[in-house]
């Protein structure tokens, strides 16, 4: 199996496991959910604790949905969500997208998002999930795209984070604008390029608690996520001036007119 080359770049800090939370089939995954049928079989790669997860699960009442996830301690607290929902038809394994634990033509649905922005060789993984999806069956992403990352009113302080995230991300051997580039990597693949649809989605955060809460929590990633550690060790930036990034996102969150939109391109991918 091929070693993953890239670290990830934000780990499973409590600020971060609140972003991932957040997350739904719904706001994270809408492009995939017309395709969705109630027999069908789902991996879901870089599942974290679980809320798309779950949510695919109740969509395929006559299916089974096996989440999976690089590190194995968030998926506790996935184990425990899925139980409190009663979920029966969800399991969750730890595994690797470079390396996956099953035979060809397992699944009618391979999902990931948010992930492939952070592995080292992404057309790998993407011919991996292809190995895994059944002849016909979907291989979908989604990822963000930073550069498309747009905000009112303009801040010289978020500039400065933005540059840094990239260029942290990219040392850690990640590709921070993905988004972009998902319909090439997914032809690299193997996929012929009419069988791979592109679409891009957005997350807007533009009223009061959703900015606030947007904010706050990226206030709190940007100083106690691994990303902290990661951009301190660059040089690229002392404590205090992490600091005065997180403070800055603390007050443009207080903006009566603030708003945040980030781009996410998305492909389906038909075997």
């Amino acid at each position: 199996m091929p070693e993953e080359t890239a670290n990830y770049i934000h780990g499973h800090h409590e600020s971060v496991l609140r972003s991932h939370s957040w997350r739904t089939a719904q706001n994270s995954a809408a492009y995939l959910l017309p395709y969705l049928e109630p027999h069908m079989r789902i991996l879901d790669i870089g599942c974290g604790p679980g809320t798309i997860t779950f949510d695919f699960a109740e969509l395929v009442p006559e299916g089974e949905v096996v989440g999976l996830e690089y590190e194995g301690g968030v998926l506790e607290q996935a184990r425990k969500g899925a139980k409190e929902r009663g979920l029966g038809n969800i399991e969750f394994v730890v595994g690797d997208v470079n390396g996956l634990d099953y035979a060809d033509n397992t699944f009618d649905v391979v999902h990931c998002h948010q992930v492939l922005q952070h592995v080292g060789d992404p057309v790998q993984a993407l011919k991996e999930m292809r190995r895994v999806v059944k002849p016909g069956g979907i291989v979908a992403a989604r990822e963000a795209d930073f550069n498309g990352f747009t905000w009112y009113p303009e801040n010289e302080g978020l500039e400065h984070w933005l540059d840094l995230y990239i260029n942290v991300a990219r040392a850690n051997g990640g590709e921070p604008n993905a988004g972009r580039r998902l319909h090439v990597w997914a032809h690299e693949a193997g996929f012929p390029r009419k069988n791979i649809k592109c679409t891009a989605g957005t997350w807007c955060y533009a009223d009061t608690e959703a900015r606030e809460w947007w904010s706050n929590m990226w206030a709190d990633r940007t100083l106690g996520s691994i990303f902290a550690r990661k951009v301190i060790e660059s040089g690229q930036i002392t404590q205090d001036g992490l600091e005065d990034v997180a403070a800055t996102w603390r007050e443009w969150g207080k903006q009566e007119d603030g708003w945040f939109v980030l781009l996410h391109g998305e492909v389906v991918c038909r075997k």
